[in-house]
């Protein structure tokens, strides 16, 4: 390893950098050391409080916040590690007398923290295509965070009473509604008091995607800025190898036999046809550019004040210098 760059790295345990944390995709001239993964929401709070590791995941919308608010010590690298469509994580309390979504204009609606990236995507989706804005809800949180310190006036915010859960104020219908980042165990469960908003949010999100392009990303990969100020290498190295390691997880995964489920290669087809090749796409083409800008955009009117933050301020000059599209491993050839 003599002469290598030595980093420290902490992301989540995904299929798709398992090559990379367990050293069969090695960064060019990098040494990795890796981390134990703490879980998403201790990763979030150690990057933020800088005490986490040199390469981080972190969450895309915080990222914004931290660094409109002037913070310069880390930036980002195109690796975005985690998407997930959100309408389907909107949850009701049925009796509350809620059809659709326009219902909660004037409503309480519960979440953990106000700025969770996936909440900054909901609330987007309500505003934008069902015209229930988000200055028309009160929300209720669990507990503060940089969006809901620095939220301007004119946004109602609540904070639930000291030692109160939201998913438990949901259930007892203290509040109308909730949005959360994972998939709640009160739906989990099945339990009878609650529901999602959008029952048929997998054909909402499939119009989603249909209608704008976007499979939403939540996370970014984040490094300190001295050291791509040192080793500018270091963007495109990382990047290459983020790749290569997604790029091995797609030709496993692409073999029913890796999976234990039944119809997992038709689900593996059906998705394909719909998202594309690489739904995980790293790198500032066009179109992540256009998806990472939507949630910038999204931060921008829902927390911040002053001019809304530029990608060029977001990630270094090397990002956008990447030759695209990536390079990519041969084509998949499994004989089933």
């Amino acid at each position: 390893m003599a002469g290598k760059l030595k980093l420290s790295m902490m992301i989540g345990d995904y299929e798709i950098v398992r090559a990379l944390k367990e050293g069969v995709v090695k960064p060019k001239g990098i040494e990795l050391v890796v981390a134990d993964y703490p879980g998403t929401r201790a990763i979030h709070d150690k990057v933020a409080a800088g005490s986490a590791c040199d390469i981080n995941e972190f969450n895309g919308g915080a990222y914004v916040v931290q660094k409109h608010g002037g913070r310069d010590d880390f930036t980002a690298i195109p690796v975005f590690l985690h998407r997930r469509f959100r309408h389907g994580f909107i949850t009701i309390n049925k009796s509350r007398g809620i059809g659709r979504p326009a219902d909660l204009v004037g409503r309480r609606v519960a979440c953990r923290t106000l700025g969770a990236a996936a909440n900054y995507w909901m609330r987007g989706h309500l505003e934008e295509d069902h015209q229930v804005p988000h200055r028309a809800i009160t929300w209720v949180i669990e507990s503060d965070d940089d969006a809901s310190l620095q939220a301007p006036a004119d946004l109602r915010i609540e904070r639930a009473p000291r030692g109160k859960n939201v998913e438990a104020m949901l259930l007892a219908g203290e509040v109308d509604a909730m949005i959360a980042p994972n998939v709640t165990r009160m739906i989990g469960e099945g339990d009878p008091r609650v529901a999602r908003l959008f029952p048929n949010y997998r054909e909402i999100e499939a119009d989603y995607h249909r209608r704008t392009g976007l499979f939403p990303i939540m996370h970014v990969t984040t490094i300190p800025t001295k050291i791509v100020a040192r080793h500018p290498w270091v963007v495109e190295s990382l990047v290459l190898a983020f790749e290569e390691a997604k790029q091995l997880a797609y030709r496993r995964l692409a073999d029913p036999r890796n999976v234990p489920l039944a119809w997992f290669r038709s689900y593996w087809e059906e998705e394909r046809a719909l998202l594309g090749p690489d739904p995980w796409e790293y790198g500032l083409s066009e179109l992540n550019k256009r998806n990472y800008g939507t949630l910038v955009g999204w931060v921008h009117a829902q927390v911040l004040t002053g001019a809304r933050p530029r990608l060029e301020d977001l990630f270094p000059r090397e990002a956008f210098e990447l030759e695209l599209p990536l390079p990519r491993l041969h084509e998949i050839d499994y004989k089933f």
